[in-house]
C-alpha cells in the first residue's frame, strides 16, 4: 500500500467543482461594532473601482459615521427598495435590481440583517446565496457574535443574547476571511471619542457589552474562528493536491479510541492537549476484524461529541497503517493513545501499538496516556452483579463437590480418568465468576487429585512418568478450559444481554407498527423507555415556531408514570436538546444540574422529539441499556416520522375530497341556479313584452312559480345539509304512526306510489317533521329514476327489535362502483347515459336526518333478478 501513488481526496475535487459557476464572497469579519469592517470593505472596493472593476454598493450602513460615509467617495450606489409594512416605508436591498445590475463587485454590509416583511426573504445572508448562485461576487461584512454556533457563548460571556444570527455554513463556504482587528483599548478609545457611537449611546455601552474583558473574548472567538477557517484551507489544498501531510501550519491533535475500560480517559486528555494548544480533536476508532470482543467504544466516541470532538469509525486490518493513514489526510499533528495492557508476547516482541507508532510516525507528536492509579478493574462477578466474594467461597465448594464424586467412583473409575471429572468445577468456576476464580479451581482440584487419587496417595509425590505426562496434560487442559471458557462465558452473557435488547426492539417494533394514531406511538415510546431505564419517563414533541421565534417548543404528550412531569429548569434542558439536536440534562455536560436527561429522536427531517429519563443524582446508564436504548430511539423516530406522513396524507386527501367537494357545490350553483333563474326571467320578460293571452299568461306565471318554489327546494336543501353538518340538527321525538307517515308521503309524491304496511304497527319515538322530509326525498329520488309506467313501493315492516321503511324502484339500477358513495353531498350517479336533474342533496340530508333520530340508512342495487331496481331501507329502533 505503501507504493501505490497518492491520488487526490474525491471529495476534496467535488468540493471545488460545486464552486464552478458560483459567485465569490468575501467577508470582513470582526470582533465586535466600530473595529472598521465596513470602513476597510470600502477602501478596497475603491481601490478595486479606481483600477477599472465594476463595483455597488448594495446596501451600506454608516450608523452616522464620518469615516464611513467619506469612504463610499464616488462608489456607484444601487437605489434602495421601498417596503409598505404597516402603514410604514421601510428602505430594504433592492434583491431584483441588483441581479438585473449584475456588477462584477456587490458589497452588501450587515450579513446578519433581518428583511423586512415582504421581502423574498427574511434574512440577508438569503439574499447572498441567491446573488452568488447567479455568477455575482459578493462583498460582506459581519461580527463574531453573529455566528449560529457562538450565541450561546456570546450570551453567557456579555450577558447579551444575539437575535439575529448566521448559520455557520454560510461563514465555511466563504471563499475568502479577511479578519479586521484592533486591540480591545483602542476600540474603547474610540468608542469615548464618539466614532463609534455618539456620546449617550457610548457610556451605555462602554458599562454593558463593550467591557474590556467582554472585547477580548470576543476578540479571541474571532481569531480562532479565522485560524481554524485557514487550517481548513490548508487542509483541502492538500487533499485536493494529493500532498501527504502533516503540514505545520497549524496543531490538530487525534484521539485514538480504543476497545478498553482507558478509552475514555485518552479522550479526555486529549481534549486537554487540544485546549492547550487552541487547536481542534479528532477522535478516530479502528475497528478490527480480526480483533477479540473488547468493550464497547460507543461511550468513549460519545464522550468525545460531548466535547466538542470530530468522531471518525473505520474498518481496517493494520491498525498502525489505518491511524497513519487517517492522521495524514487530516493534517494531524498530535496522537494520543492509551498505554494499554498488552500480552507479554507482545511486549517483549514490540509489536505493540505505541511500538509501532514510535517506529513509524516519525512525523507526528506522540502522546501515551497511563491507565489511572489506584483504579483496579472490576471483576466479572461484580460486573455481572455479584459479590466478589462469592466466586471465592464458591469455586473450593465447587472443587469439594468433585471430589465428593470421586471418592463416591473410587476403585470403580481409573485413577487416570478421574482427573476429567476435576474439569468440570474449573469449567463452572471460570464461566460463572471469571478467569482468576477458574485458575484458582484448577489448582485446588489438581492438588486434590494428586494427593487423594495419584500414586502415591496422601502426597504430592508423583511416582511414574506415565503419571507424570497426565498431570502435565491436566495442567494445560485446565489452564485451556480457564482461559477459553471464561471469555467464552462473557461473550456468552454479552451476546445473551444483546439478543434480549434486540429481542426488546422487535417487540417495540410489532408494537409500533401496530395500528394506531400519534398518541399510540408516543405512550408506547415513554412506557419502553420507562421499562429499559427503571425509572420515570416521559416524551415531549416539537411546537412549530410562533412567529418570531427560531427554535420549535417541546411540549410534553406522555409520561411514566403519569405525574412525570419535568419542572421548569429541566425543560431548558429540554428546549435546548430540542434546538441542537444533542442530548442534554443529567449526566451530559448541558445544564448537568436537571434531575432528566433529554434526548432527541433525530430523522432526516430533523428532530422528531425528545425522550426524557428522570435519572438519580449522578447516575448513568450502563452500555447495554444505552445501547438498547439508542435502538428504541431509532425505532420511535421512524414511527413519529412515518405517523406525521401519514397525517399530512390524511390532511392532503382531506384537501382533495375538500377541493372535490367544492367543485361540486360549484357545478350545482352553475346549473341548479342558472336553469331556473332562466325559466324565471324568460316568463318575465315575455310577460313584460304584453300582448299575451289569459292562458298563455297563467302558463307563464305558472312556470315563474313551479321554478321559484324549485330554487326555493335548493337552498333549504342547502341550508339542510349545512345545519347536518355543523350538528345543528336537534330532533323533537315523540311517538309516531308510521301508517299515517307513509299515507301521508306517498299522497304528496310527484308520481305514483305503492304502499306496503301491513307490519306496521309499531309506534316509534322519532320527529314526524324529520321523518316527512326523508320520506320525501327518498319518494322523489325513486320517482325520478324510475320510467314513465315505472313502479315505485313504500314498505313499512318490523324487523326485529327495529322498525324498516323500504322505498324500492324499478328503475335501471346503481353500478355497484357507486353504492359506496351514493349518500355523500353533491353525488349523483349515472344510472343511464344520462345523469338525472338535481342537487345530488336528497340522499345526503337524509342519511344526515335518519342519524340525528338514531336511526341507520343503506342502499341495495340491484334488486330484480334482471338487475335492475334499487331499495333504500331506512331502520329505527322499535320502542
Amino acid at each position: 500500500m505503501a507504493d501505490e501513488p497518492a491520488r487526490p481526496d474525491p471529495d476534496a475535487l467535488l468540493a471545488l467543482a460545486q464552486q464552478e459557476g458560483r459567485g465569490r464572497l468575501k467577508v470582513f469579519l470582526g470582533a465586535a461594532p466600530g473595529v472598521g469592517k465596513t470602513w476597510e470593505m470600502l477602501a478596497e472596493a475603491s481601490r478595486r473601482h479606481a483600477g477599472g472593476a465594476d463595483v455597488l454598493i448594495g446596501i451600506v450602513e454608516t450608523h452616522g459615521r464620518a469615516e464611513t460615509q467619506a469612504a463610499i467617495g464616488t462608489l456607484p450606489v444601487l437605489p434602495r427598495a421601498r417596503i409598505d409594512y404597516r402603514g410604514q416605508v421601510i428602505e430594504e436591498f433592492d434583491l431584483d435590481g441588483a441581479l438585473a445590475r449584475r456588477p462584477l463587485i456587490l458589497l452588501l454590509d450587515e450579513l446578519a440583517h433581518s428583511n423586512a416583511p415582504g421581502s423574498r426573504h427574511p434574512k440577508r445572508w438569503q439574499d447572498v446565496e441567491e446573488l452568488r448562485t447567479a455568477g455575482i461576487e459578493v462583498w460582506t461584512a459581519m461580527n463574531v457574535q453573529h455566528l449560529e454556533s457562538l450565541s450561546e457563548a456570546v450570551a453567557r460571556i456579555t450577558g447579551v443574547r444575539v437575535a439575529e444570527t448566521v448559520p455557520d455554513r454560510v461563514l465555511a463556504e466563504a471563499d475568502a476571511i479577511e479578519l479586521i482587528d484592533i486591540p480591545p483599548a483602542e476600540l474603547i478609545e474610540r468608542m469615548r471619542q464618539g466614532k463609534v457611537y455618539r456620546p449617550d449611546q457610548a457610556e451605555r455601552a462602554l458599562r454593558g457589552f463593550f467591557r474590556e474583558g467582554n472585547l477580548a473574548a470576543l476578540r479571541e472567538m474571532a481569531l480562532r474562528r479565522t485560524a481554524e477557517r485557514v487550517d481548513a484551507d490548508v487542509t483541502g489544498y492538500m487533499r485536493a493536491n494529493a500532498i501527504a501531510g502533516p503540514w505545520p501550519a497549524g496543531d490538530r491533535v487525534m484521539a485514538l479510541v480504543g476497545a478498553d475500560a482507558a478509552a475514555e480517559l485518552v479522550v479526555r486528555e486529549a481534549r486537554r492537549i487540544a485546549d492547550a494548544l487552541k487547536a481542534p480533536l479528532v477522535a478516530l476508532h479502528v475497528e478490527q476484524p480480526s480483533a477479540p470482543v473488547g468493550a464497547d467504544p460507543r461511550d468513549a466516541l460519545q464522550l468525545a461529541e460531548r466535547l466538542g470532538a470530530a468522531t471518525e469509525t473505520v474498518v481496517a486490518a493494520d491498525l498502525p497503517d489505518a491511524i497513519l493513514r487517517e492522521a495524514r489526510a487530516r493534517n494531524v499533528t498530535h496522537l494520543v493513545i492509551g498505554r494499554g495492557r498488552p500480552p507479554l508476547w507482545r511486549r517483549l516482541s514490540g509489536r505493540t501499538l505505541s511500538g509501532a507508532l514510535l517506529r513509524r510516525a516519525t512525523d507526528f507528536t506522540l502522546h501515551l496516556v497511563p491507565e489511572p492509579t489506584g483504579t483496579a478493574r472490576p471483576a466479572p462477578s461484580e460486573a455481572r452483579g455479584l459479590p466478589t466474594w462469592l466466586g471465592w467461597v464458591a469455586t473450593p465448594a465447587l472443587v469439594a463437590s468433585a471430589t465428593a464424586v470421586c471418592l463416591a467412583l473410587d476403585n470403580v473409575v481409573p485413577d487416570d480418568a478421574l482427573g476429567m471429572i476435576y474439569l468440570v468445577p474449573i469449567v463452572a468456576a471460570a464461566v460463572g465468576f471469571g478467569a482468576l476464580q477458574g485458575g484458582l479451581a484448577a489448582l485446588l482440584a489438581f492438588l486434590a487429585w494428586n494427593f487423594l487419587f495419584l500414586p502415591p496417595r496422601y502426597t504430592l509425590a508423583i511416582a511414574g512418568a506415565q503419571d507424570v505426562v497426565g498431570v502435565v496434560v491436566f495442567a494445560l487442559v485446565a489452564l485451556l478450559l480457564t482461559g477459553t471458557t471464561g471469555g467464552l462465558g462473557r461473550q456468552v452473557r454479552r451476546t445473551r444481554a444483546r439478543m434480549l435488547g434486540l429481542r426488546r426492539l422487535v417487540e417495540f417494533s410489532r408494537r409500533l407498527g401496530a395500528p394506531g394514531d400519534a398518541g399510540d406511538i408516543v405512550f408506547a415510546i415513554a412506557e419502553e423507555s420507562a421499562r429499559i431505564s427503571g425509572g420515570a419517563a416521559c416524551v415531549l414533541l416539537p411546537l412549530p415556531p410562533a412567529p418570531g421565534e427560531t427554535a420549535p417548543e417541546p411540549i410534553l404528550r406522555a409520561a411514566i408514570p403519569i405525574d412525570a412531569e419535568p419542572d421548569a429548569g429541566a425543560m431548558a434542558a429540554a428546549r435546548w436538546a430540542m434546538a441542537h439536536g444533542r442530548v442534554a440534562g443529567r449526566g451530559t455536560d448541558t445544564l448537568p444540574a436537571s434531575p432528566w436527561q433529554f434526548r432527541p429522536m433525530r430523522t432526516a427531517r430533523g428532530v422528531a422529539g425528545l425522550v426524557g429519563l428522570r435519572l438519580p443524582a449522578g447516575g448513568t446508564l450502563d452500555g447495554e441499556t444505552d445501547r438498547a436504548l439508542a435502538g428504541l430511539l431509532d425505532q420511535a423516530a421512524i414511527a413519529l416520522e412515518r405517523a406525521e406522513l401519514t397525517e399530512e396524507r390524511a390532511r392532503g386527501e382531506a384537501r382533495n375530497e375538500t377541493e372535490a367537494l367544492r367543485s361540486a357545490l360549484l357545478s350545482s350553483l352553475g346549473h341548479d341556479l342558472r336553469t331556473p333563474l332562466t325559466s324565471i326571467r324568460g316568463a318575465i320578460g315575455t310577460l313584460r313584452a304584453g300582448g299575451l293571452s289569459e292562458a298563455t299568461r297563467d302558463d307563464l306565471l305558472a312556470t315563474a312559480e313551479e321554478e321559484t318554489a324549485r330554487l326555493s327546494r335548493w337552498i333549504a336543501n342547502i341550508l339542510d345539509i349545512v345545519r347536518i353538518e355543523n350538528r345543528q340538527v336537534q330532533p323533537r321525538r315523540e311517538t309516531v304512526d308510521l301508517t299515517e307517515a307513509a299515507e301521508s308521503a306517498a299522497a304528496r309524491a310527484s308520481g305514483t306510489v305503492s304502499l306496503d304496511i301491513a307490519g306496521a304497527q309499531s309506534a316509534p319515538r322519532l320527529d314526524p317533521v324529520l321523518l316527512d322530509q326523508v320520506l320525501a326525498n327518498l319518494l322523489d329520488n325513486a320517482l325520478k329514476f324510475s320510467a314513465p309506467s315505472g313502479r315505485v313501493t313504500l314498505r313499512v315492516q318490523r324487523a326485529g327489535a327495529e322498525v324498516a321503511l323500504a322505498v324500492e324502484d324499478d328503475g335501471p339500477g346503481i353500478p355497484p362502483s357507486d353504492l359506496h358513495r351514493i349518500f355523500d353531498p353533491f353525488f349523483r350517479a349515472s344510472r343511464t347515459d344520462r345523469v338525472a336533474a338535481g342537487s345530488g342533496l336528497g340522499l345526503a340530508i337524509s342519511r344526515g336526518l335518519v342519524q340525528a333520530m338514531g336511526g341507520r340508512i343503506a342502499a341495495e342495487s340491484p334488486i330484480t333478478p334482471d338487475g335492475r331496481g334499487t331499495r333504500m331501507t331506512v331502520r329505527f329502533p322499535a320502542t
